[in-house]
Order: C-alpha cells, then structure tokens, then sequence
C-alpha cells in the first residue's frame, strides 16, 4: 500500500468554511470555551467506527456491511471490496476498525462484525491487509476468532478492538440480549472481554488458559454490552464502558480474571421496572470507575491526549446514544473525579469518538444520514 512518507500533510481545517456548523458553548462553563464543529464527511448510512491512516485519511464503517476510505477533503471511496458475509439485522453489522500498530510496515486492519450463524449472528474478529484502487479492497482477509455460544437475534454484539502495547487484540463482546446469564458462563464468549493474539490464539498468560471449563481467550467477564474500549495513555490498562439496561451504564477497568457482575449486580433495573439480580454489590465482583443513572447509552471512548485542546488533556471522552452528546471524564489518575456534557445542542446519536492525527476530537453520527464530524476550539 503506498502512503506518503511524511505525515506533514495532515489537516487541520478538513471541511470548507461552508460545511462549519455554529459554535456550542458546553455546558458547566468548560475550561476549553466554546468549541466549533465542522462536517469532516457526509453521506454515510450509520457510521459505526472511525480509524485514521498515517497520512490523515479515514478508514470509517458503517453498520449495514460497508468500508470507506474517506480522502482529507471528505471524498467517499466506494465501498472497500473484500469483506465477508455480515450479519446486518437490527444491531448487527460492520462495527469497529482499527489499524495495526505496525500498519506503515504491513498495511494491515482488524475489523469486528456480526457474522452469520443459525439465523442469528455471532461476534467476528479478522484481520487483511488494505489495498489501494477503484475500488480499494481487502486481501489475505481472515477471520481469526468467532465468538461460541448462542447466537443473537440481533443485539448486544460488542464488537470494539484494541491493542494492547504487546501487541495482542482485545475484543469487547455482548450478552446477545436474551442471554443475559451466559455472561457469567466461562464456557462461552458471551459477554466477554477476549485477548487474542494478531492471527487469533490465546496467549499463554491469559487468565483461564489452564482452566478447563473455560474458553482460553477470555480476559474479563461479567459484561452485558461493551460498546467503548481504549487503553490508559500512562498505565496502558484497558478501559471500557458497557450498557446497562434502564440504568446502570459502567465504565470499567477491565483485568485480567475479574468478574464484572451482570446479570448478578447491576446498578440498573429491568426496561418492564423489575429488579435485575442481587443488587448492586457482592464479594468477587467489581464495581465500576463510573455508574450513569439514568443512561446515556455510552458508545465510543477515546483517551485524549493532544495539544489542541491542553485543558483536556487525558480527559476520557464518552459519545452517548440515546443522551445525544458527548461526556468528557476528567481523571485524577485512574479515578474518575467529575463530568462535563458536551454538545447537546447538536442533538445527535454519537457512536464513536476518537482522537485526529490533528488533535481534533472526531464524531460519528449514527443515523441514517450520518456524518463525521471535526471538534476543535472556537474561533
């Protein structure tokens, strides 16, 4: 794959002055001011994951089984050909993208997708190597871990990716929704954190490796449905954030063997108004960094830390769904000591956040006209 040789090039302003959206002031007066957001592209029917390339282009999903690479100026590619049978009912589909950390050397993505199983679908993880072209494609694609148990009729897949500073994958999974209880079944990858090497096998010191109950590539478990996942910019410890039901969204630091709770604890209730499990505590489970009560529906989660915006620097920024804005966690350490909403006025289901190459907050919208869009300070 040929790439500039410089990231020199990378962009600060990408979208024309015409596509400027009107400045916000965040609520709670943030140190940061007011902020203007810009139209990076537009035209995408529900863009679930944002990815940049050495050279500022995006690599961006979206939901119903297509890639784009999207130019600094905002040009859609034509879907990127090459990827498998995906499973698109409901919330199923293409999810996460990222690159791999030695991509300059070998062209190389993961992507998560539901995958067709029995009807229903499963959570994928695969790996190929991205191709320039009209259209761009995929080859020596292959899936290297399918998520076992039973398969989803459409909900809580999971499905964010992250590698780890050793090079092994992380994969968030969900409980598939209706079943709730095999997320405390080791047994399967129901509501699990998975870690995978890059071509897919259990590393020797993951925690249930010799244990022979259990699936080898588990991590954590006790999950309902991580959609967020990125590691601590200094403890290089993996963070992720998970849905909870009517209540009870949860940010976690997820280790290695540790049980998470749900169903057992929840600091939610049930959407008919019935109480889910235990409680909210028990000996051998965690408890969250951060609890939301009533959701937000947490999607996307990125670490910042850039220059463009010093005051947040290494804030943890949350998109939410169904609150429609973005949550901005400032962080004493490893401990969550206030929040800030930011955006509301957009008035938009954000699905992903990540940190530009341009220090430049990124946001996808998931609707059916989606966009990404560019959050920098005011002008």
């Amino acid at each position: 794959m040929r790439l500039p040789a410089t990231v020199a090039l990378l962009f600060v302003a990408i979208a024309p002055a015409s596509q400027a959206q009107p400045q916000f002031r965040p609520t709670g007066a943030p140190p940061a001011g007011n902020l203007t957001v810009e139209t990076a592209a537009g035209g995408l029917a529900n863009p679930w994951a944002i990815a940049f390339l050495p050279d500022g282009r995006m690599l961006v999903t979206e939901r119903a089984g297509r890639l784009r690479l999207i130019a600094r100026g905002g040009n859609l590619s034509p879907p990127v050909a090459g990827l498998p049978p995906i499973f698109t009912r409901n919330q199923g589909g293409l999810h996460d993208v990222i690159l791999d950390r030695d991509f300059a050397k070998n062209g190389a993505i993961y992507f998560c997708f539901a995958t067709p199983v029995n009807g229903g679908g499963q959570t994928a993880l695969a790996r190929a190597r991205l191709v320039e072209g009209a259209p761009p494609r995929l080859d020596d694609m292959r899936v290297i871990f399918q998520q076992d148990g039973p398969p989803s009729n459409g909900l809580h897949f999971g499905c964010r990716i992250v590698q780890a500073r050793d090079g092994n994958l992380f994969l968030t999974t969900g409980d598939h929704g209706g079943h709730r209880d095999q997320a405390q079944n080791l047994g399967n990858h129901l509501g699990k954190v998975i870690r995978v090497t890059p071509d897919g096998r259990a590393p020797p010191d993951n925690p249930f490796v010799k244990q022979a109950d259990a699936k080898p590539e588990v991590w954590s478990y006790g999950h309902r449905n991580m959609q967020g996942a990125a590691l601590h910019p200094q403890s290089g410890r993996l963070w992720t954030h998970e849905h909870g039901a009517r209540g009870g969204d949860e940010v976690n630091i997820a280790e290695a063997g540790k049980n998470y709770g749900w169903p057992i604890i929840t600091h939610g209730i049930d959407y008919s108004g019935a109480k889910i499990g235990a409680g909210t505590h028990r000996d051998g489970m965690e408890q969250p960094v951060k609890f939301w009560v009533p959701s937000i529906a947490p999607s996307g989660m990125a670490f910042y830390t850039g220059n463009l915006f010093p005051s947040w620097r290494n804030s943890l920024f949350v998109g939410a769904l169904a609150a429609q804005l973005v949550v901005r966690l400032e962080l004493n350490g490893e401990k969550v000591v206030s929040e800030e909403r930011l955006l509301e006025n957009l008035r938009e289901r954000i699905r992903d956040v990540r940190q530009g190459p341009d220090g430049a907050l990124y946001l996808a919208t998931d609707n059916a006209n989606g966009r990404i869009l560019r959050v920098s300070p005011g002008k």
